[in-house]
């Protein structure tokens, strides 16, 4: 079984991704079991919560379309920061030539700022973006069951907590869904629209047709920790940083990566955004995670040595100030190279095909997952999941139909092997093996969906 060539992308392969993706896109509005003609709640006017980064970008989406929004924080202070930064992001459009001065203020004009929850009375789609805490997302719930008008739709924008949880502290479970915006949401083309146990259809219809309407692809997915995205991003991101354990270093990672098709590295995108984000939490977890595998602790590391990325001038990398170029920082790799031997593992070079390997073939496995459990829909919403949200490059179709392209039999192998070698993280998916073994692929499970005109 010869390994196959993840460089070598013709320019008819580059015609045929263009394709599927396109196909993914239109049939990612089809849901179902519900009707096209299902009739939609209206939308004329939101309530945003929480002014921070991601609920001013949904507050500018909405503005965007012509829908006047209410933007509530807990703090003045947050209010106007949130508020300046949106007068700031759109003053950028309009020096950029992207946007007229007259659109600006049109814009700026349908967003009110409010500090009393209260200002969710009128509202008919209330979404709540604040940080991943179900205790705080709880209250907030709780809080809107009493103030939010009835027949209202409750958002949140959580991106991989329990929205059953959030919905079983209202007496309106059947108008609580997910709504997971990609940062910046005025900006990123993905929307994940989460269906719990009892949200009623036609908030599932709404919000897919709020999405298409604010020109974002709408894909429809069950609860699940991390959803769809998230979900198969663990895979990807742990393999990342195991093999920086076992052998390579951060730019040999990331330059597979590129090379695949990548924008950037996983490494430089981790330096980017912040080393510590979510840095905290993941230290409170490690008492409680399973023992029956490996984790990776790394990046708490250099957190614990203040190295948080690009704004502290080193992470992954190192920076030169006014310039965020990664430069290879001879103290990390050292320290890398010593936390192996600690360890206990022996290193050993890797090369870009295994690089690949591992950090794709386990979103595979992962994806496999998914649809088994029907968090997914079809193979084609994971893969306009992640050429929308992701950055997985265009070229190479997504994760599930660069696993058709490979052959399921060649995947599969490499993934037993990978068991073998590394444990429980690698369990094959029975989806997986059930295809594999009847010589199928991904593409046969659309065929065999729903050709009936649904939304």
């Amino acid at each position: 079984m010869s390994d196959f060539n993840f460089f070598q992308v013709s320019d008819e392969d580059r015609a045929r991704a263009a394709a599927h993706a396109k196909r993914c896109a239109a049939a990612a509005t089809r849901v179902p079991d519900i009707p096209a003609e299902t009739a939609l709640r209206p939308l004329r006017q939101v309530a945003v919560i929480g002014a921070g980064t991601m609920g001013g970008g949904i507050a500018m989406a909405l503005a965007n379309i012509g829908v006047p929004v209410t933007l509530i924080d807990a703090s003045a202070q947050g209010l106007d920061k949130g508020l300046a930064k949106i007068r700031d992001n759109y003053a950028t459009s309009v020096k950029r030539g992207k946007l007229d001065a007259a659109t600006m203020t049109e814009r700026l004009a349908l967003i009110t700022g409010s500090l009393e929850m209260a200002a969710v009375a009128p509202a008919d789609l209330v979404i709540e973006a604040v940080f991943e805490d179900l205790g705080l997302k709880q209250d907030i719930f709780r809080q809107l069951d009493t103030l939010a008008r009835p027949g209202a739709i409750l958002a949140t924008n959580t991106s991989g907590l329990d929205i059953d949880q959030i919905a079983a502290v209202t007496k309106r479970p059947q108008d609580v869904v997910g709504a997971h915006f990609f940062s910046p949401a005025h900006v990123m083309k993905l929307l994940e629209v989460v269906r719990a146990a009892k949200t009623a259809p036609d908030v599932i219809a709404t919000l897919m047709d709020l999405g298409r309407r604010m020109g974002k692809t709408s894909v429809l997915a069950r609860i699940y920790p991390g959803f769809i995205g998230n979900a198969l991003f663990r895979q990807y991101n742990r393999e990342a940083h195991f093999l920086v354990e076992d052998g390579a270093l951060p730019h040999e990672v990331d330059a597979a990566l590129t090379r695949f098709g990548y924008a950037m590295g996983i490494f430089a995108v981790h330096d980017m955004a912040g080393n510590d984000v979510g840095w905290q939490t993941r230290k409170a977890q490690m008492a409680t995670r399973a023992k029956d595998r490996r984790w990776n602790d790394l990046i708490l590391k250099l957190c614990d040595m203040g190295r948080f990325g690009q704004k502290s001038g080193r992470g992954w990398y190192r920076y030169e100030s006014g310039d965020r170029t990664p430069r290879r920082d001879p103290e990390i790799e050292r320290f890398i190279v010593e936390e192996s031997a600690r360890m206990g593992i022996t290193r050993r070079p890797m090369d870009e095909t295994e690089i690949l390997k591992r950090c794709l073939y386990g979103m595979v496995n992962e994806g496999a997952r998914l649809l088994e459990q029907g968090i997914a829909l079809r193979p084609g919403d994971i893969d306009i999941t992640y050429l929308t949200g992701y950055g997985f490059p265009a070229h190479q179709g997504g994760p599930m139909y660069l696993a058709d392209r490979i052959g399921l039999a060649q995947v599969l192998a490499d993934i037993r092997r990978l068991h073998a070698e590394h444990g429980a993280w690698w369990q094959p998916a029975p989806l997986l093996e059930k295809l594999a073994a009847e010589g199928r692929c991904f593409a046969d499970l659309a065929v065999s969906q729903t050709t009936e005109p649904t939304l």
